[in-house]
């Protein structure tokens, strides 16, 4: 079976596809209220490009998808898309990261399209917060998506939840008894310095230690083993079979076990969410002078060029660290 593997042995089976660098939400975290900085239209992937792409990752012993944007919703062909990926040979495990805004009416027909697995983010319970966090008031939206989906019967349904000191670091346990009393499962994300607007500062950084530390006040939380390749530390609460996870991606970096490549909206291959290098697909898939098989050999080369070339970590916490150029929303999360 081929596989991508990198120079420290770490095998790559989880792809990232962004959509859209385009999202309905200002999230302070991820970019200004007035960013305007969006990629052009025609430098987006096609569809039949994304296909072609995902089918050559897949070829390449990719085992799952997950679509993120921006918002993925935003593409207006986002349930034909996800059908058209279920419909691939060997076709991948697929799930999705979303605001949740349009899941009301897309989340039944992207669940009968084929897809799995969702995760909504939602950073806090209160409406006058949600506006401060996301200049819009669009709350009841989420609420509504998030029943969606459940009726949908996606599970398990996610919840992602960042947490911003002097905002809404004071509603972890708020958070997390919302979500039990809804069988949802939360996850807390460390925020990392991927933001347009440049706001991130180390000293400010609500660090996994210290949800850990609040939650224990309310809860007893012990560790779930077998944590693999998952970026989230999870725990039992209250002795299970409930879970909370912590994704600690700069205080406690997982990068020895990552398994992902990420691949952008507008075609280019990153093998870490703060790498320098990018591979370029689009001029592959765009060349008038090769045939589709050529093209297929030469992305497949590209992939296993761009996990070949992954460093063993990050480097957040280097001294020499230099956050990338593009935001997370033009990255994919």
């Amino acid at each position: 079976m081929t596989q991508l593997v990198d120079t420290y042995g770490r095998v790559h089976r989880d792809l990232r596809v962004s959509l859209t660098d385009r999202c309905s939400l200002r999230c302070t975290y991820c970019m200004p209220h007035d960013f305007a900085a969006w990629l052009p239209n025609e430098s987006l992937l096609t569809t039949d490009e994304l296909i072609t792409v995902i089918e050559a990752a897949v070829s390449q012993g990719i085992e799952e998808i997950r679509l993120t944007g921006g918002e993925p919703l935003l593409r207006p062909d986002i349930v034909e898309i996800v059908a058209r990926i279920n419909g691939i040979k060997n076709a991948p495990k697929l799930s999705m990261t979303t605001n949740g805004l349009a899941l009301a009416k897309l989340a039944k027909p992207l669940v009968d399209a084929g897809l799995e697995r969702i995760n909504i983010s939602l950073d806090t319970l209160s409406r006058e917060r949600f506006k401060e966090m996301t200049f819009r008031d669009r709350i009841d939206d989420v609420f509504a998506g998030i029943a969606a989906a459940r009726a949908a019967g996606l599970k398990p349904l996610k919840i992602n939840s960042v947490l911003l000191r002097g905002i809404n670091d004071d509603e972890s346990a708020a958070l997390l008894k919302w979500a039990l009393s809804e069988g949802l499962n939360l996850r807390f994300i460390e925020q990392m310095p991927l933001d347009a607007g440049g706001i991130w500062s180390r000293t400010d950084l609500i660090t996994a230690d210290e949800i850990y530390a609040d939650l224990q006040q309310e809860f007893t939380l012990s560790p779930v083993d077998n944590r693999g390749s998952s970026p989230a530390e999870e725990f039992y609460i209250n002795g299970g079979p409930e879970i909370v996870g912590i994704i600690g991606s700069v205080t406690r970096p997982f990068c020895g076990a990552c398994d992902r490549v990420r691949l952008t909206s507008d075609g280019q291959i990153r093998n870490c969410l703060f790498s320098m290098s990018e591979t370029d697909l689009r001029s592959i898939l765009r060349n008038p002078d090769i045939s589709h098989d050529q093209k297929y050999e030469a992305i497949t080369a590209a992939f296993h060029e761009t996990v070949m070339a992954k460093l063993p970590g990050h480097g957040i916490n280097e001294p020499n660290f230099i956050q990338p150029l593009r935001p997370m929303s033009a990255i994919g999360g």
